[in-house]
């Protein structure tokens, strides 16, 4: 373990200069979910591809409906339907002269036709008043014959999506660097994008330490807890953007633990154990990982420090495997290990993601407490928050203690006390991290 105290800074940069983006590979789209594109998508075809109506109702040329009223309708005759799907009236066919073809919404603007009258400007070819919708064609194919009475005019275009009104050939889609979600994925797909070349998700798997840890819904004797742990990090990694996977807890045994870190490293990109970091007899991951790589992978190895931070002052870091995985140890009171999660293991995370921006938005707040919050000297502290943004401030939330976990449920930020202050009177000028 080293002896040197490491500022949060340093360690962070350590972590930052050590873990490198994924390699790319080709996706399919579903699966491209949460991924960070790696190039530039360029459009090859035009969207919408080609002019449709944006309503159910009547194709029709402008000077035919010029002046309609319901008093004073203009009657056309009614030549066809065009579905979204068709094709338009077919090859010999088009609107002409006191003609209109009945349309529906994404159908192809037949030729001929410079606008699209909603079917509620029309009698619906009923002969009666305002029509409130279309009869269904299977029900009604008669429909696609006879007269309409149109009872308002329409301008030129009106109604009607213009072919590449979105996006046209050679338009830029999407920019490498953009993270891969639903809106994402229905651009892809709308201009024919099957694949995707991305950086994948990062796979973390997630262990806490301690054999008096108990699962959640078994029963507890004297002397065990809730693994909390492995848990709320899991949540935090996918949160991060990651594929997470959660071992439940190891047991105090170096060889078991070592087993199991092994066991998992075949569906690593990033290991994070918690507890099992500080100086007692029953610190597990220390004793299991502080030589592991030194004789056996050179350049490996996992180096335990102490950090001057409040909480989570024990941290471990390194690399273990053939693969050289990184591994992040960090402490296993809850609020030390959340913290150090978003500090640490987050901006890792975000990093094999090949994300330009890793770690989390701050903001500057006026701190409102009732009294003064104490720091330890030397020590840049981290406590709970609840931020306004509105009004541009942060109040604490909770203790200083490590092992409040209620506090952190209702926090949605951290403020940060730096290492040279003491005591931060209310309405200080503070800087937050904001976790949402």
């Amino acid at each position: 373990m080293s002896s040197t105290i490491w500022s949060v800074d340093e360690h962070l940069e350590d972590i930052l200069a050590a873990v490198k983006p994924l390699e790319p590979i080709e996706l399919q789209l579903p699966e491209a979910q949460g991924c960070v594109l790696v190039e530039d998508v360029v459009v090859e075809i035009a969207l919408p591809p080609f002019d449709n109506s944006s309503m159910d109702g009547y194709a029709v040329r402008v000077a035919d409906v010029e002046g309609a009223t319901e008093e004073f309708p203009a009657v056309l005759t009614v030549i066809g339907d065009v579905a979204a799907g068709d094709d338009g009236l077919g090859a010999d066919r088009r609107v002409g002269p006191g003609e209109a073809a009945r349309i529906m919404t994404g159908a192809p603007l037949p030729e001929g036709a410079e606008a699209v009258v909603p079917v509620e400007w029309t009698d619906g070819g009923t002969g009666e008043g305002p029509a409130a919708t279309m009869r269904a064609h299977s029900d009604a194919p008669e429909g696609a014959g006879g007269e309409v009475r149109v009872h308002r005019p329409a301008g030129a275009r009106a109604h009607v999506r213009d072919r590449g009104s979105d996006v046209r050939p050679g338009d830029l889609a999407l920019r490498a660097g953009s993270v891969i979600g639903p809106p994402q994925i229905g651009l892809l797909a709308a201009i024919g994008r099957s694949t995707v070349k991305v950086r994948p998700r990062p796979r973390v798997v997630v262990i806490s330490t301690g054999s008096e840890l108990v699962q959640p819904g078994e029963e507890l004797t004297g002397g065990q807890i809730y693994d909390s742990n492995s848990f709320a990090l899991t949540a935090a990694a996918r949160d991060a953007g990651a594929i997470a996977y959660r071992v439940g807890s190891v047991t105090d045994d170096a060889d078991t633990l070592r087993a199991t870190i092994e066991d998992q490293l075949i569906r690593a990109d990033i290991v994070v154990t918690t507890g099992g970091v500080s100086v007692g007899a029953y610190d597990v991951v220390k004793e299991a990982l502080s030589s592991v790589g030194d004789e056996d992978e050179p350049g490996g190895g996992v180096d335990f420090r102490k950090l001057a931070m409040q909480p989570g002052k024990p941290q471990g870091f390194g690399s273990i495997g053939p693969d050289h995985t990184p591994l992040l140890a960090l402490p296993g009171n809850p609020v030390s290990s959340y913290v150090s999660f978003e500090l640490f293991v987050r901006p890792a995370i975000r990093t094999l993601m090949g994300l330009p921006e890793v770690t989390r938005p701050t903001a500057r707040a006026t701190l409102v407490t009732d009294k003064a919050l104490s720091s330890p000297a030397g020590k840049r502290q981290f406590l709970r928050g609840t931020y306004d943004a509105e009004a541009g401030t942060v109040t604490p939330v909770g203790g200083s203690g490590s092992h409040l976990i209620a506090a952190l449920a209702q926090a949605d930020a951290l403020i940060v006390l730096p290492e040279d202050v003491t005591s931060a009177e209310p309405g200080t000028d503070t800087e937050v991290i904001l976790l949402r």
